[in-house]
């Protein structure tokens, strides 16, 4: 089954609407589990994002990160940029399904 994009935001964003004093960082939900704290199971240096509203919790937030063997973590801003990262669970899906690997991870290519 593919999935389709059915909201307008993300579940990132209602959870900082419901809890305004609350530093909600969005990260991690582009890859599976075992690569969430071991980044080298995807097999190369992929990129990792975040997103939220607070800057300091986004710096521990990447510290954290890092502990977890991320090393590039690309700050995509506010929390309306959780839609985003959301978004690219259908193709996770399809990458996943074709490969038959969940270990694997996106990769941002700069000039």
């Amino acid at each position: 089954m593919i999935p389709e994009l059915a909201n307008t935001n993300s579940l990132g964003e209602e959870l900082q609407k419901m809890l305004p004093e609350t530093h909600v960082i969005k990260t991690l939900n582009i890859v599976n589990c075992e690569v969430m704290v071991d980044a080298s199971k995807c097999g190369g240096d992929a990129t990792m994002f975040v997103a939220g509203n607070d800057a300091g919790a986004k710096k521990i937030t990447q510290s954290l990160l890092q502990q977890f063997g991320w090393t590039d973590i690309l700050d995509l801003g506010d929390i309306r940029n959780a839609r985003s990262t959301e978004m690219m669970m259908p193709i996770w899906l399809s990458a996943y399904m074709t490969l038959k690997n969940g270990s694997i991870g996106f990769k941002i290519v700069r000039s």
